[in-house]
C-alpha cells in the first residue's frame, strides 16, 4: 500500500509554491528553489495570512448556514 504525499501548495495566483517545506519559484521552463531568507520570510507571512483568512471565511459560512436553520430563526 502506498502512502499519500501532500500536494504542493500554490500561493494564491503567485508564481511560487510550497513543497516539502520549501518555497519554489515556478516559471515556464521549470522551477527553482527560493533561497533568499527575506523573500521566504515574506512568503511564509503571506501564506499564514491567507490561511487565516480562509479559516475566517469558513467560520463565517458555518455560522451563517447555522443561522438559516429553523430552530435558530428569530434568535440573534
Amino acid at each position: 500500500m502506498s502512502t499519500l504525499t501532500p500536494r504542493p501548495e500554490r500561493l494564491a495566483h503567485a508564481p511560487v509554491l510550497l513543497r516539502d517545506g520549501r518555497w519554489w519559484w515556478v516559471s515556464g521552463p521549470g522551477a527553482f528553489p527560493v533561497t533568499d531568507p527575506a523573500f521566504t520570510s515574506t512568503l511564509n507571512g503571506f501564506s499564514q495570512a491567507m490561511a487565516a483568512a480562509d479559516r475566517a471565511v469558513t467560520a463565517l459560512h458555518a455560522r451563517r448556514s447555522g443561522a438559516d436553520t429553523p430552530s435558530a430563526r428569530g434568535r440573534r
